[in-house]
């Protein structure tokens, strides 16, 4: 009996088929820029791993009986998002491009007339300084607290376009990663292994740091860490991704908003006062938030509609909800 390719790719879900193509992406990049090497060699059989992957569960979710198959499907772009996050960063290391952060650095002295993260340093105290951190650390926290908020209370089409709107916005932070490869003050302004003594915190600041670092590739006690540094400065994820979660928290009028506002708020602040971010950075993140809010609705509709059939769970559960006004 012949395979039917349309009952394959009718149950796939549009977050399904963004994730499969920015794959995709990354393995042709992988091939044009970084043939015969050893990356292509592990990229490789990741990559057709994870498409697997993701069809098997995009099929399962669609069959009745099988809800924790389902609740996998809903759920798995979280731990894609950092597993592609981690590839973007070897291809970055492979490719071995010169870092913008001189240009960046000249940017921001040119608004403001002094290095926004010197600046803002005389206005540090260790208790200031421990709430910023924690508040950093909470940014996929965020975006959590607002799809669990979305999924508990039974908004599965807003539940889903939040998950492929996020997915999305990750996306395109990573190329501009790859294309604006920058590795941010804490590395450039300021001596990378004396922030705890300049930035000390009270309890958990600097274990906090030290799992971003581990987090980010940088192992403790390094020479030259900037060297395997993540090159994730420009854009401003955090900014980018945090601005994202505020939009739809207004207007989805979820629950837990107003903690999030202020959560998010301090967030934003904290990337500039921790030294992880210069100042443009932040622009850059707010212009890639702006795109991405702007471009996901008809990039949703369309592969939506492109990858369910009319009568499928999918197209019902997701497509029935109006997404958030343009």
């Amino acid at each position: 009996m012949p395979l039917d390719i349309r009952s394959i790719v009718r149950p796939v879900a549009a977050v399904d088929v963004l994730v499969i193509a920015f794959i995709a992406l990354l393995s042709i990049i992988a091939v044009v820029f970084l043939p015969g090497t050893a990356v292509w060699q592990i990229i490789a059989p990741f990559n057709l791993a994870m498409c697997a992957v993701i069809l098997v569960l995009s099929l399962a979710s669609v069959q009745p009986g099988l809800r924790m198959l389902r609740f996998l499907h809903d759920w798995y772009p979280v731990p894609a998002i950092f597993l592609l996050f981690k590839e973007v960063y070897i291809i970055i290391q492979s490719l071995g491009r010169q870092d913008i952060d001189p240009s960046l650095i000249n940017i921001d002295h040119a608004l403001f007339g002094v290095h926004p993260t010197v600046w803002i340093t005389q206005f540090s105290f260790p208790l200031l300084t421990e709430i910023l951190q924690l508040a950093y650390v909470s940014y996929y926290l965020l975006m959590v607290t607002l799809a669990i908020d979305l999924r508990v209370r039974g908004d599965y089409g807003k539940f889903s376009y939040v998950i492929f709107t996020v997915t999305y916005g990750f996306f395109l932070s990573y190329l501009g990663y790859v294309v604006f490869p920058a590795v941010g003050p804490r590395f450039t302004l300021h001596p990378f292994d004396s922030l705890d003594k300049e930035l000390p915190g009270l309890f958990f600041t600097s274990l906090l740091r030290g799992f971003l670092n581990a987090g980010e590739s940088i192992p403790n006690d390094i020479p030259n860490p900037v060297a395997l540094a993540q090159r994730d400065a420009f854009p401003s994820g955090h900014t980018q991704m945090t601005l994202i979660v505020i939009y739809f928290a207004a207007h989805y009028r979820i629950r837990s908003r107003y903690v999030l506002y202020v959560l998010g708020t301090l967030l934003i602040i904290s990337t500039v006062y921790l030294r992880y971010h210069y100042f443009v950075d932040l622009i850059g993140g707010a212009l890639f938030m702006a795109f991405t809010v702007r471009t996901a609705p008809k990039l949703y509709s369309f592969l939506q509609r492109r990858g369910a059939s009319p009568g499928s769970a999918n197209l019902q559960r997701e497509t029935t909800i109006p997404v958030p006004p343009e």
